[in-house]
């Protein structure tokens, strides 16, 4: 019988930026200048770097994003924010998916379409935002003993749905995470993998204008096997 291993699609699903308003460095204080002028003068066009270490069903990569306005009115922008990454080998013999080392040379992607608006008195910008996301994953060796053959590259696809809220002092972000397509795929002859729904809700603080102070609480399920587990973030 084949033994069976989850996997997070995409950290980057939840991880593009949840204010690229401004080439430099988001900050309270940034905000600030938004809530005060035409956001016309300062919604610009972005590109940026990032990387993030191995976690929970994701694994170690960097990557390439950018944020595109498509229609910017004095209180409101059309935007769309994409990322590519490539995904890097995990640490031999601890396995990101569990059972199976997730081998490097893959590539992931999320796309995001969304709508940010400033309310009455611009004290907060809310937004609403969906997208697609894919994955690939390449069985490595298995972390368990288990000689495996038969190794395979495997590709994963997910819709994203996500709301948000930022002002000067606070910052909230929900979102859901919706495998579709095959979520259950054959990684070797002795593991399969499978892509898990996922939601959750974070909160953010700005201590000062350049120190943000976050916590979040995730759930996640697999209604192939009835899994079901939760966890909380902090930053």
């Amino acid at each position: 019988m084949l033994r069976r291993l989850s996997i997070g699609l995409l950290a980057s699903a939840v991880a593009i930026a949840p204010m690229p308003l401004k080439a430099q460095n988001g900050s309270a204080e940034d905000l600030g200048d938004v809530m005060s002028i035409s956001l016309k003068d300062v919604v610009k066009p972005t590109l940026g770097f990032q990387g993030a270490l191995q976690g929970a069903g994701t694994p170690n990569q960097a990557g390439i994003g950018g944020f595109l306005p498509l229609s910017v009115g004095d209180n409101s922008v059309w935007f769309v924010d994409a990322l590519i990454n490539a995904n890097f080998a995990d640490r031999e013999g601890d396995s990101s998916i569990i059972n199976t080392d997730v081998a490097g040379g893959t590539v992931s992607t999320s796309t995001r379409v969304g709508y940010r608006w400033l309310n009455g008195d611009r004290s907060w910008m809310y937004g609403l935002n969906a997208g697609y996301d894919s994955r690939s994953v390449k069985s490595g060796d298995a972390d368990t003993g288990v000689n495996v053959t038969n190794k395979r590259t495997v590709g994963f696809q997910q819709i994203a749905l996500n709301a948000e809220a930022v002002s000067n002092s606070w910052t909230l972000n929900g979102y859901g995470l919706i495998p579709v397509g095959d979520v259950e795929q054959r990684l070797n002859s002795s593991y399969d993998s499978g892509a898990m729904n996922t939601y959750g809700l974070d909160a953010g603080y700005f201590i000062t204008p350049m120190l943000k102070a976050s916590v979040g609480y995730y759930y996640q399920h697999r209604d192939q096997e009835e899994v079901d587990g939760s966890g909380v973030l902090g930053r």
